[in-house]
């Protein structure tokens, strides 16, 4: 009892100021409808014992609804509570107990996405790590074959020699696409965009693609895009979204072919990429844009994939307001399509 009295007279003195105020007023209005100093003497001391036990009162009920406030704070701090509903305070606080409610869940969530952050992280730097070890000892055991004495050998070394390169061009393109999707992720990646005419754009990525499908026989086309069609965006980074995702259509295509559709509505244009492909099962469809994901592990790295592609164009297409829609069966094909306004 005498360390809450106390507790509440060291609470007091905050309101002190308050008191004397409070008191000097209550004893100026006395005094102004008594208009006699007769009984001065007693009221003096009546309002402030009363003034003073009204402060002490409220300073004990402050005290108390702070201690409460701290004791929440506190378990919240400690990881007492694995629910928002569990937080709850005097009907008088019903306002602040909605605000920390509010901070706890933002809170919580936070401390999830950090989590998953970290989880993503490591596995980012698994598969990169992973990723670089495989064309850097390739390179390393050519040149070491070389080294022995292979360089002599005129049957192998120009063929040691290729391999090395074609590696070399493959941990490039690996470390542009991780410089890429690096910038994209953390909003470095600047955006321009401006409205540009599709039909020569279009031509002009066919005619720079078109030896990729000459190598394997099979045709790279467009259908006809209307002369004077516009459409806003990054003309650069859409570049780099057509040619992954006709690089990928020609990559998995064997024969037939590969073929740009551009069809025109009232306020977008939709852009489809379809092949006559392998296909890609329907259990995976749903993880083709993740980071290092590949359908045929073994096949993709075979053609040089780095298994960042689709999620580059994921990231580019949705910075246009976007999203890359996929449809494919396996052993006829699959059509990759995004719109873009008008």
């Amino acid at each position: 009892m005498w360390n809450d009295l106390r507790k509440d007279l060291k609470f007091y003195r905050y309101y002190f100021k308050e008191f004397l105020l409070f008191s000097i007023l209550q004893l100026l209005i006395v005094l102004a409808f008594q208009g006699s100093l007769n009984n001065l003497l007693i009221i003096i001391p009546l309002v402030l014992i009363i003034n003073f036990s009204a402060i002490v009162y409220l300073a004990k009920k402050r005290r108390k609804e702070l201690a409460e406030v701290e004791s929440i704070i506190n378990n919240i701090r400690n990881n007492q509570y694995d629910h928002p509903d569990e937080i709850i305070l005097s009907e008088n606080l019903s306002a602040l107990e909605q605000a920390i409610k509010q901070m706890f869940i933002k809170s919580k969530n936070d401390i999830e996405y950090m989590r998953k952050l970290q989880r993503v992280r490591s596995e980012f730097i698994a598969n990169v790590s992973h990723e670089l070890r495989t064309p850097i000892f390739a390179i390393q055991g050519y040149i070491e074959t070389l080294l022995n004495g292979a360089i002599d050998d005129s049957r192998v070394n120009k063929t040691f020699l290729e391999k090395a390169a074609h590696h070399t061009n493959n941990l490039s393109n690996l470390l542009n696409d991780l410089i890429n999707i690096s910038m994209i992720e953390s909003g470095e990646m600047q955006m321009s965009f401006r409205y540009f005419d599709l039909a020569p754009y279009i031509n002009s990525i066919i005619e720079e693609m078109k030896y990729l499908a000459d190598e394997k026989n099979i045709t790279l086309t467009v259908s006809s895009v209307r002369d004077g069609l516009q459409v806003f965006g990054d003309k650069e980074r859409l570049k780099q979204v057509l040619i992954n995702l006709i690089q990928n259509a020609i990559k998995y295509t064997e024969k037939g072919g590969v073929k740009i559709v551009v069809e025109e509505e009232k306020k977008f244009v939709t852009i489809r990429v379809k092949d006559t492909g392998i296909g890609i099962p329907e259990d995976q469809l749903g993880r083709i844009f993740e980071r290092f994901y590949r359908v045929d592990k073994a096949r993709s790295r075979a053609v040089g994939g780095t298994g960042l592609g689709l999620s580059i164009v994921k990231h580019i297409v949705e910075a246009h307001d976007s999203r890359v829609e996929v449809k494919s069966t396996v052993g006829v094909g699959s059509e990759f399509s995004f719109k873009l306004k008008k």
